[in-house]
């Protein structure tokens, strides 16, 4: 008999005191922001935006839909099912990659009969991908971008149908936005660590202007010693991400750890 050792959902209590226990906010300040944020998460994702979750990755909404080459045939009965789909971060993935795995077989009575530990290569499951060659797996956009009140689309996956004017459909890829790290508010100076996905270069502005391919290549910690807005974007095989902005204050009470600017 295999079983995974099950533990307890966390209660929201219990997430707001670890969380002011390690970044020393005031509980009720962490308890304020609680619901706004859980809103503005639900708000994007549903929109059809990859939603930074700090210090962890990127989730967003997608479909699995069936492929067809002929668009004067695309239809809503082509989605086969919704998915919620979590992008772990860089470092997550090479926490897992080098983990060991044990497994340990009980019988009916309890007694162990076997146990292993795992000698696989460590290799972590993209879960962009498409593990059903015969559908398609693409990002479900609702509502376009939530600050310019935009139109959406929804795109199929990489072998699923979209729209268009000629004779068979197209898929756009998308590119998560990267994460930032350090103390959003500080006394003297702080350090920001930015993070992609894997493969991708990050371009970043320090003058509040929107980031492009030719702005500023991120290669290292950038250290910050006035109130600066941060802006930066992913590029991967020449798709660009949206934008990632957070502001460091000069003068507040260190705080704010690893985490995720908003997006844009």
């Amino acid at each position: 008999m295999l079983q995974a050792d099950l533990y307890n959902k966390l209660s929201q209590s219990k997430v707001i005191q670890e969380a002011a226990l390690r970044s020393g906010i005031a509980k009720g300040a962490i308890n304020a922001a609680w619901d706004a944020i859980g809103e503005v998460i639900k708000a994007w994702a549903t929109e059809g935006h990859s939603v930074a979750v700090p210090g962890l990755g990127t989730m967003r909404f997608g479909l699995r839909s069936k492929s067809i080459a002929d668009v004067n045939k695309v239809g809503s009965d082509l989605i086969t099912t919704r998915r919620v789909i979590f992008t772990p971060n860089v470092e997550i993935k090479e926490e897992l990659a080098k983990t060991s795995i044990n497994i340990t077989c009980y019988d009916r009575n309890g007694d162990i009969v076997k146990r292993v530990t795992s000698s696989d290569d460590g290799t972590v499951e993209d879960p962009e991908g498409g593990d059903d060659p015969s559908t398609g797996s693409g990002q479900a956009n609702g509502g376009g971008d939530p600050s310019t009140g935009g139109s959406g689309q929804a795109s199929g996956g990489d072998s699923g149908s979209g729209s268009g004017n000629s004779g068979s459909g197209s898929v756009t890829p998308t590119v998560n936005a990267p994460n930032f790290s350090g103390a959003t508010q500080f006394e003297e100076t702080t350090q920001v660590s930015m993070t992609g996905p894997t493969g991708s270069e990050i371009h970043y502005t320090l003058d509040g202007t929107v980031p492009t391919a030719e702005s500023t290549l991120y290669e290292g910690p950038i250290t910050l010693s006035e109130t600066t807005t941060v802006k930066a974007i992913a590029i991967k095989d020449g798709v660009s991400s949206a934008v990632t902005t957070r502001t460091y204050t000069k003068g507040g009470n260190a705080g704010g750890g690893e985490g995720s600017g908003d997006m844009e």
